[in-house]
């Protein structure tokens, strides 16, 4: 993905991620069971996670960069869609996708350390 489409994903789901999680603590507190609720929170708390790094990659611009945010993108949709998805319906055939979105994740991550590890170091101190 290009740099202003990761910023628009990234801008997107946090706004979703807000609305989300407040409708998450407040519409549906008497609704969901603990279960539920535990399910709900993890999602969102992952998709904030994420779209924070989303943005980062956005100002390292080079491919590796793109590409992890690209993970990032892919793995907050996977992820915590079916977390969201899960805690209403809970059918646990869903519990089986989630850790795609995870493995994508932690893709996202790989590429950020092998980011690191490429980068100029600089010796000011």
């Amino acid at each position: 993905m290009g740099i202003r489409t990761l910023r628009l994903f990234a801008a997107t789901l946090a706004f979703f991620g807000v609305a989300l999680g407040a409708f998450g603590a407040h519409a549906l507190a008497a609704r969901l069971a603990e279960y539920g609720k535990d399910q709900w929170q993890t999602a969102t708390q992952y998709l904030m996670f994420h779209v924070v790094a989303v943005f980062i990659t956005t100002f390292l611009d080079s491919k590796i960069t793109r590409l992890a945010g690209t993970l990032f993108v892919a793995g907050t949709l996977v992820f915590s869609s079916s977390l969201y998805v899960l805690a209403f319906s809970r059918i646990k055939i869903l519990g089986a996708i989630t850790p795609i979105g995870g493995v994508l994740f932690l893709s996202g991550w790989i590429c950020m350390i092998l980011f690191a590890a490429k980068s100029p170091q600089n010796e000011a101190n």
